[in-house]
C-alpha cells in the first residue's frame, strides 16, 4: 500500500500527473474537487450538507470533507494505494488523514509537491480557462487570490510533512513526461 499526497498550487499539474501515476502504480486518484462535484451533482446527503455551507457563504467544514474522503477510500478496497489531490489543505486535515489511515493500518508514505513559478502557473491556468469552462481559471485576480490562500493555509503543510521526512519537492516545469519521470523516481524509492 502506497499513499501519496499530491501537493501544489492550482495549475501545477497534479491532475495531469495523477493520470499517469494511478495507472503505473495501481493507485486510486482521489481529488477533493471531484468528490465535491460528485456529491453535489448526485444530491447525496454529504453533497446537500456541503451545498448548505457554500450557499451560506461558508467554507465546508473539515468533517464533511473528511467523511467524503473516507467513504471514497472505503469504496476502493482493491487498490494498491491512494493519490490524495487537494487534500489535506491544512494541518488539521493532515492530522485527520493520518488518524484515518492509521485506523486501517496505513500511512501517508510521501507528499510530492509540484513546484513552479507563480507567473508560469498563472499563464497555464488562463490557458486552461479558455477550454475548461471554469470561471476561476479565467480571471487573473481570482487565480492570484487562490495562490494567496494556498500560501497562507496550505504551504504550512510543507513543514508538517518535512518533520516526518515525507516531503519531496519536484520541479513541475518542463515536458510532462520529464515531470512524470521525476515523480516516478521519488515513488520508486518508497517501495
Amino acid at each position: 500500500m502506497i499513499n501519496i499526497v499530491l501537493f501544489g498550487k492550482p495549475g501545477a499539474g497534479k491532475g495531469t500527473q495523477a493520470e499517469f501515476l494511478k495507472d503505473k502504480y495501481n493507485l486510486k486518484h482521489i481529488s477533493t474537487g471531484d468528490l465535491f462535484r460528485f456529491h453535489k451533482g448526485n444530491n447525496t446527503e454529504l453533497g446537500q450538507l456541503a451545498k448548505s455551507y457554500e450557499e451560506a457563504g461558508k467554507l465546508v467544514p473539515d468533517d464533511v470533507t473528511i467523511k467524503m474522503l473516507q467513504d471514497e477510500v472505503d469504496r476502493n478496497p482493491d487498490t494498491d494505494g491512494f493519490l490524495f489531490d487537494g487534500f489535506p489543505r491544512t494541518n488539521a486535515q493532515a492530522e485527520a488523514l493520518d488518524v484515518f489511515l492509521e485506523s486501517k493500518g496505513w500511512k501517508v508514505d510521501a507528499t510530492i509537491a509540484l513546484e513552479a513559478d507563480d507567473e508560469v502557473l498563472v499563464k497555464r491556468l488562463l490557458e486552461r480557462g479558455k477550454t475548461s469552462g471554469r470561471p476561476d481559471d479565467q480571471n487573473e485576480d481570482k487565480i492570484r487570490t487562490r495562490y494567496q490562500e494556498y500560501n497562507e493555509k496550505t504551504a504550512p503543510l510543507i513543514e508538517y510533512y518535512k518533520t516526518q521526512n515525507k516531503f519531496h519537492a519536484v520541479n513541475g516545469i518542463g515536458d510532462i513526461s520529464d515531470i512524470t519521470t521525476r515523480i516516478n523516481a521519488v515513488i520508486d524509492t518508497l517501495k
